[in-house]
């Protein structure tokens, strides 16, 4: 095979085997990077030897942890740091400090490792825990906003901000015993030092390249833009001694706080994943899965002893700052796994001479399977809480810790009015909503309106709307009500069906296009679907009819009729079945699959209204097809029946709730 194409059949073996990985631990409901591992394995040198990890795959891994990182920085907020600024940064670093002391002790002491920096570099791997297992877990249990969910997060924050000062420091315990203090001293001045300049830089240099940069209106240009100044950056603090890893975190901390960082994220995120999945389809490549079976007592005993030490800490220090005690068991059972970016860690430890190849194999197996046992045990946790306030004894204790505190999102998003969209329409709206003293938050992605709002101090999003990304930023489940005005129908659906599946009470008015759309939004969730063209036949009837003598009460009255009716008394004439082609373009962009409901399934008999399918799976029926006919927009009232083919749209995990509904009771 010709040299220039060995680093393309690498890429797709590797990439290849992590997809396969990835969608069966998918499918088993259990995190896709442990699927990612397992497919590194399958085709390393322990496995059928398909890869080994030399060259090309090795840097474009790399390139992974760059992006990684940068991603992180981006995400990193300043703000949750603050509004939770005691149990994060006290209750967080005592974690981190603790976790440390107590993991390097019992290495050292108990003589697994021979010296106290591998010793220290091992505790910090143990450390952190995994921000996206515990994030994904907490969104789909919608406990983001419960006290021990925000606890969670407010450590994680302070974690992840722990990761860059690591890689900046602990390489300096490679240095020899005598010389270690002023290495370290020398790793933290510098560090600071460069922390210094990319301050300043990112006040007075970044924001105005990524404005100028955002200004070309160059999607292209943009992303370009963004990750020349992530790799570029992570090359410079490479070049000062203090790795690639630090300085991309550096970079996405300057980015952070300018108004595009959302938009930057959500443009980097699929290069982030891509290259991430190399990264850890890489470390599986360098597992042993025979030396792991070897030592798999040795590895449970880890595991043990990281998940219940860690455990033990995170509750003890919850419980110091004030919180109950429930809630303290919470945090503990929530963060005792190991995180994504201790790979990292054992990584540089590993390069660095400090951990033996035994004692990273170990590292990264325990870290694996804690990773693994997560999801079950944040499951598993309220059914243990609950069984452990049955015993009267342990509810004692319970009991006897203080109330726990208020613990909540930002005073300004909270209770406010999302504008989606700042065209005429949407800017119209702000303006109403804005001088009858409503608090708004606007999402769109035009430079020219977001300056306006710049100057009038309210708060807004850049970017696309329909992102998952930006949505969750906006806070819609604390949110009073939300309009979608955006000028693309498309983007609007999807929009529409992402809000709701963040938030399903969300009320919701939305802007259709077309006559065609209006049912296809309404069946999609939306309170209120507003057509301008007809708005604009109903206020121009309205007028001549109080000038033709008319009472005020009898125009409303008309104009109320027509609105609640959907438009329908006013709409072109149509065919009752416009056919699966209109409907198909109507669905367009949105997740869609058919099903065929059983003749004995719970469903059958009862209508739409009764199951309530969007609120207790986030799905949507679009169509049900029966006997070769099909009911476009089915009404609530419509009954289902065995044998009907029903058209349900939404997200993954809406297709996977409602799959499970079709063999459940309705509630």
């Amino acid at each position: 095979m010709a040299e220039e194409l060995t680093l393309i059949v690498e890429m797709v073996t590797v990439l290849g085997a992590a997809t396969v990985g990835g969608y069966l631990a998918s499918r088993l409901k259990q995190p896709v990077l442990l699927g990612y591992l397992l497919g590194g394995m399958l085709i390393g040198p322990a496995g059928l030897g398909f890869i080994t990890l030399e060259g090309d795959i090795e840097v474009l891994a790399n390139i992974g942890v760059a992006l990684l990182l940068f991603a992180l920085g981006i995400e990193f907020s300043l703000k949750d740091l603050l509004r939770m600024r005691a149990i994060a940064l006290g209750g967080g670093s005592l974690q981190m400090i603790l976790t440390i002391a107590l993991g390097g002790s019992l290495a050292y002491l108990t003589g697994w490792v021979e010296t106290i920096p591998t010793a220290v570099f091992l505790g910090a791997v143990l450390s952190l825990s995994s921000t996206a297992v515990v994030l994904k877990s907490l969104i789909e249990r919608n406990e983001m906003q419960t006290n021990h969910g925000q606890i969670m997060l407010a450590i994680l924050v302070v974690q992840d901000l722990g990761v860059g000062l690591m890689l900046a420091i602990l390489p300096a315990l490679t240095e020899p015993t005598n010389v270690i203090g002023l290495a370290l001293a020398a790793a933290v001045l510098k560090a600071l030092l460069f922390l210094g300049c990319a301050i300043l830089a990112g006040k007075w240099l970044v924001p105005p390249v990524v404005r100028l940069l955002a200004r070309s209106g160059s999607q292209e240009l943009f992303l370009l833009g963004i990750l020349v100044l992530c790799l570029g950056i992570a090359l410079l603090t490479s070049a000062l001694g203090l790795g690639i890893e630090m300085g991309a975190f550096v970079a996405g901390l300057m980015i952070s706080n300018v108004e595009y960082a959302d938009h930057a994220l959500d443009r980097m995120l699929p290069m982030r994943d891509v290259f991430a999945t190399l990264f850890f389809a890489s470390i599986g490549i360098l597992i042993d899965p025979a030396f792991l079976l070897a030592n798999g007592w040795i590895l449970l005993g880890l595991v043990a002893v990281a998940m219940v030490g860690k455990a033990v800490i995170a509750t003890g220090v919850v419980t110091l700052f004030g919180y109950s005690l429930k809630t303290a068991l919470a945090v503990g059972l929530g963060i005792n796994q190991i995180g994504e970016f201790s790979f990292v860690l054992a990584g540089v430890a590993q390069q660095a001479g400090l951990f033996s190849p035994r004692l990273y194999g170990l590292t990264v197996g325990t870290t694996a399977a804690t990773l693994l046992l997560t999801p079950f045990l944040l499951r598993a946790t309220p059914h243990l809480l609950a069984a452990l306030e049955r015993m009267p004894w342990v509810n004692q204790f319970l009991q006897l810790s203080q109330s726990p505190r208020l613990v909540g999102p930002e005073e300004d998003l909270v209770g406010h009015v999302v504008v989606v969209g700042c065209g005429r329409v949407g800017h119209t709206l702000m303006r109403m909503l804005y001088f009858q003293g409503y608090k708004i938050l606007v999402i769109d992605n035009n430079e020219a309106v977001l300056q306006s709002l710049r100057d009038r101090n309210i708060p807004y999003l850049f970017g696309d709307a329909a992102s998952p990304l930006l949505l969750e930023k906006a806070r819609l489940p604390q949110a009073k009500a939300m309009a979608i005005a955006l000028p693309d129908p498309m983007a609007t659906r999807l929009t529409l069906n992402r809000a709701l599946s963040l938030a399903p009470e969300l009320d919701i008015t939305v802007r259709a296009h077309n006559d065609a759309e209006i049912d296809t939004l309404y069946q999609l969730g939306a309170q209120e679907v507003v057509q301008p063209e007809f708005e604009a036949s109903l206020e121009m009837g309205a007028h001549l009819l109080l000038n033709l003598g008319d009472s005020t009460f009898e125009v409303q009255q008309v104009v109320n009729r027509y609105r609640t009716r959907r438009y329908r008394d006013i709409l072109p004439e149509r065919s009752e079945y416009w056919g699966a082609i209109d409907l198909e373009a109507a669905i367009e962009g949105l997740l869609r699959r058919w099903y065929e409901l059983p003749p004995d399934s719970p469903l059958a008999g009862a209508t739409l209204a009764e199951t309530d399918i969007r609120r207790r799976s986030g799905a949507t029926v679009m169509a049900i097809e029966r006997q070769k006919h099909l009911h476009r927009h089915p009404t609530g009232e419509m009954a289902m029946a065995g044998g009907d083919r029903l058209l349900v749209v939404g997200s993954p995990e809406a297709h996977s709730a409602f799959a499970s509904l079709l063999s459940q009771a309705p509630k």
